[in-house]
């Protein structure tokens, strides 16, 4: 059976003493409001009222369009 010694896998432990941990000092507002607000359950809810609103405008666009549109003449 070979031996597997001169097969060596080098781990080069380059920056491990600086890692920096701190993600919300580099991010901008809108990137934070981002995070807060699309990601996540918030984001799902968010996204989902918008959704919902934007069907509900549709529907009242065609309903008020498809009224002038079918009016009888008067």
């Amino acid at each position: 059976m070979e031996s597997n010694t001169g097969a060596r896998v080098q781990y080069d432990r380059w920056n491990e003493d600086n890692i920096n941990v701190d993600v919300e000092a580099g991010q901008t507002t809108m990137s934070r409001m981002y995070s807060r607000v699309c990601v996540g359950t918030a984001g799902i809810t968010v996204k989902a009222a918008g959704a919902l609103a934007a069907l509900i405008s549709l529907y009242i666009l065609g309903y008020v369009t498809g009224f002038y549109v079918h009016k009888c003449g008067v």
